[in-house]
């Protein structure tokens, strides 16, 4: 997730020249049933989720230690990514950018069929920042996002809607990379797109359960998967207009997502509500060195990734 305006980052200008694809213990209530429709989406294993931020922190520490906009990581994370699509059978595009001076690159995975009229697209950012490997921030929605694709490919599913797929770069420099895909499509092909679906930061290690406010159908859709669980949640507001939901929503897309929590202090509230320890921040490692494989806390990672399933499966039948 990106700094808020008053942060230590400026938004970067950017001068794009590319081709574009055109056209989840709570100390809480009682588990409750979950809904009927859960048993549509498939389960996603945490430990396959888990398997990708491993790789993920390997090429950081194989590329200086980051896998941040213009930097070597960057490039490798985006192809780890990229194969295992490709190898799926997804249709790949990868969309160029130049900001601050280094070529950027988006990712972006159709998986085939569907209503292409209709279109639900789930996303994260792939950068990190320049001080450390961004595992929670943001390897986690990346790799959550990424296993859910696999497990399209892996048990052939056949919405009626068309599945998009997508990684983003530049983010933390101030959401550069999903501005210029936003603003590269066509007011029609803006129009195609239904949803947009969000996860940045969905594996805190002292975790809050968040679902944005925006779209009122894929924001229930959230919320219903996790009242299944018995897991309350609360309206993000930490990150609110700083991820890469906010270009989307500029130009009129449905917009929702997910998020655990970055600097902000955990309430006494919520941590009865949800565990974890009250006075501490949701991330301690937030845009810092620790933020590697150890800053991530499986449960919430487990939680947020089924629930990115069960909204995909939900809002493409």
């Amino acid at each position: 997730m990106k700094l808020s305006v008053s942060g230590r980052a400026t938004a970067a200008a950017v001068v794009a020249a590319a081709t574009l694809l055109a056209t989840g213990s709570t100390a809480g209530a009682a588990p409750a049933p979950e809904p009927a429709t859960v048993a549509a989406a498939p389960d996603i294993p945490v430990a396959d989720v888990k398997a990708h931020l491993t790789q993920l922190q390997s090429i950081a520490t194989a590329n200086g230690g980051n896998r941040a906009h213009g930097r070597t990581g960057y490039k490798a994370s985006l192809d780890y990514v990229k194969a295992k699509l490709d190898a799926a059978g997804f249709t790949t595009t990868v969309q160029q950018f130049t900001a601050s001076g280094r070529v950027g690159y988006n990712l972006i995975a159709d998986w085939p069929g569907g209503d292409a009229n209709q279109v639900v697209m789930a996303g994260s950012h792939l950068d990190s920042v320049s001080s450390g490997a961004g595992i929670n921030d943001n390897g986690t929605g990346s790799a959550a996002v990424l296993e859910a694709a696999l497990t399209v490919a892996r048990t052939d599913y056949q919405p009626t809607k068309h599945l998009r797929f997508a990684w983003w770069g530049a983010e933390e420099l101030g959401l550069v990379g999903s501005r210029y895909y936003v603003n590269s499509l066509s007011a029609a092909n803006r129009a195609r797109i239904s949803g947009y679906l969000n996860f940045d930061m969905i594996g805190s290690p002292n975790p809050g359960y968040f679902v944005y406010d925006d779209d009122p159908a894929i924001e229930k859709t959230f919320k219903d998967y996790f009242t299944g669980l018995g897991v309350p949640t609360e309206i993000e507001t930490e990150g609110d207009g700083r991820s890469d939901h906010a270009p989307f929503k500029s130009a009129g897309v449905p917009v929702g997502g997910l998020f655990t929590g970055a600097g902000r202090t955990k309430t006494a509230a919520q941590a009865a509500k949800w565990g974890g320890t009250a006075g501490q921040a949701f991330d301690r490692c937030y845009h810092s060195s620790c933020d590697t494989t150890a800053n991530v806390n499986d449960t919430a990672l487990n939680r947020n990734a089924d629930a990115l399933a069960y909204a995909v499966w939900t809002l493409s039948a």
